[in-house]
C-alpha cells in the first residue's frame, strides 16, 4: 500500500510543492519504492550502476555470460554497455506510466555517456543518438565540460532531452541553460516540436561542499564549518533565481546528497531533487518539518565566509568566475570525472571477471 501523504515527508514534499523528487538509482526496489513516494524520474551514473550490479547480483552474475553466449564476439566494453542499457531499460519501463500521465513532461530515467568521452563532442552525440532509440522516456547525461556542453546543444538541437551533470558551479549552470535555448530557438526556427523536451541542469550540491572542504583543508583556510554545508546550496539556490529571471526552459536539479539541508533547503522551488534511496528513506523517517524553505537565503554569515576566505567558492559563485575551457580543469569537475571514468573500468573489470572462467589451479 502507498503510504499516505500526511505522513510521508517525501510524499508532501512533492503533493504539496513544485517541487519534484527523482530516484538518484535504477535499481528495481529502490526505483519502485521511490515512484510509491511520489518520484517522477530516475537518473543513473557509472558508480550508481557499479552499486546496482552488486545490489541485484543474482541477476547480472547470470545475465553477464547469457550475453556472452548471444554475442560471443562482443567486447567486455560492448557487454557492460549492454549491461547499462538493460538496467535503463528497467527503469524506463517502471516510469513509463509516470511518463504516459503527465504526458511526457515527467516520467525519465537519464542514462549517462561514456564519461571517457567527456573531451568528444561527437563522440558523446553518437551515443546520445542511440540512446534516444531504446525507449519514449529517455534523458542523456553529459558532462558540462567544454566539449559536453557543445553536445548539449548539438543534441538538444536534434531533439534529445539532456541532463547537464558534473556540474558544480554558476558559469556551467549558466552556460547551460544559454546552450539548450539556443537549440530550442533553432528547433522552433526550423518549426520543429519543443513541446515534449525537458531538459534539466544538475548541480551536484553535495560535491561542491566536497570541495570546498578539500580547498580549505589543502591551503589551510579556517573558518566556521557549517558555511561548508551552505556551499551547494548557495550556488544553486542563485543559479535558480537567474534562471528563473532569464526565462530558461532547461530545470535546476540538485543532486550529490549529504545532509539534510539539501533537501529541506530546496522545499518548495520549481526544482528537481534527485536523492539515493537510501537518503530519500532517513528523510522519509526523520522529524524535519516539511516547508517551504526555497525562498530563504543562506545565512549571511555563512556566505560572507565563503566569499571572503575560498576563492575556489567565489569562483563558482561569480556568473565569471569560470570561463568553460576552465570547466574541465576545476577541481570539483577533475575530481568527479575521476570518481566516473574509475567506476567505469572497475565495472568493466566486474564484467570481466563475469566473462572469464576461473581457472582450476589444483594440481593434476
Amino acid at each position: 500500500m502507498a503510504p499516505s501523504p500526511a505522513t510521508s515527508p517525501i510524499l508532501r514534499t512533492v503533493s504539496e510543492h513544485p517541487t519534484d523528487y527523482w530516484n538518484d538509482s535504477c535499481a528495481v526496489t529502490e526505483l519502485t519504492w521511490a515512484i510509491e513516494h511520489g518520484a517522477t524520474g530516475a537518473t543513473t551514473n557509472p558508480t550508481i550502476v557499479g552499486e546496482v550490479l552488486k545490489k541485484e547480483w543474482a541477476t547480472w552474475s547470470a545475465r553477464v555470460p547469457e550475453i556472452r553466449a548471444e554475442r560471443p564476439e562482443a567486447t567486455d566494453q560492448e557487454v557492460t554497455w549492454q549491461v547499462i542499457e538493460e538496467m535503463a531499460i528497467r527503469g524506463w519501463a517502471l516510469l513509463d506510466p509516470v511518463f504516459a500521465e503527465h504526458g511526457g513532461r515527467k516520467g525519465r530515467l537519464s542514462i549517462q555517456t561514456n564519461p571517457t568521452l567527456h573531451v568528444s563532442t561527437e563522440g558523446m552525440v553518437a551515443q546520445a543518438r542511440h540512446f534516444a532509440t531504446l525507449a519514449r522516456n529517455v534523458q542523456v547525461k553529459f558532462p558540462v565540460t567544454a566539449a559536453g556542453l557543445a553536445a548539449i546543444e548539438q543534441a538538444t538541437y536534434e531533439g534529445i532531452n539532456i541532463n547537464a551533470t558534473v556540474s558544480f558551479t554558476l558559469p556551467q549552470a549558466l552556460a547551460v541553460g544559454e546552450a539548450v535555448e539556443r537549440a530550442l530557438k533553432r528547433r522552433e526556427a526550423e518549426g520543429k516540436d519543443v513541446s515534449g523536451m525537458t531538459p534539466v541542469c544538475t548541480l551536484m550540491i553535495g560535491r561542491m561542499d566536497d570541495w570546498v572542504k578539500a580547498v580549505c583543508q589543502r591551503d589551510d583556510i579556517v573558518i566556521d564549518p557549517a558555511a561548508m554545508d551552505w556551499a551547494g546550496i548557495a550556488v544553486f539556490k542563485k543559479a535558480c533565481a537567474i534562471y528563473r529571471e532569464r526565462g530558461y526552459r532547461t530545470r535546476p536539479l540538485a543532486a550529490a546528497y549529504r545532509h539534510h539541508l539539501h533537501w529541506s533547503e530546496l522545499i518548495g522551488g520549481d526544482v528537481v531533487l534527485t536523492m539515493p534511496w537510501q537518503w530519500a528513506k532517513r528523510f522519509d523517517d526523520s522529524a524535519v518539518e516539511v516547508r517551504p524553505r526555497f525562498e530563504d537565503p543562506v545565512p549571511g554569515r555563512y556566505l560572507d565566509e565563503l566569499l571572503g576566505h575560498v576563492p575556489d567558492f567565489v569562483r563558482a559563485w561569480e556568473a565569471d568566475g569560470l570561463t568553460p575551457a576552465e570547466f574541465d580543469t576545476y577541481g570539483a569537475t577533475v575530481r568527479t570525472l575521476r570518481t566516473f571514468i574509475g567506476s567505469y573500468w572497475d565495472l568493466v573489470r566486474t564484467v570481466d571477471d563475469l566473462l572469464l572462467p576461473n581457472p582450476d589451479v589444483r594440481a593434476k
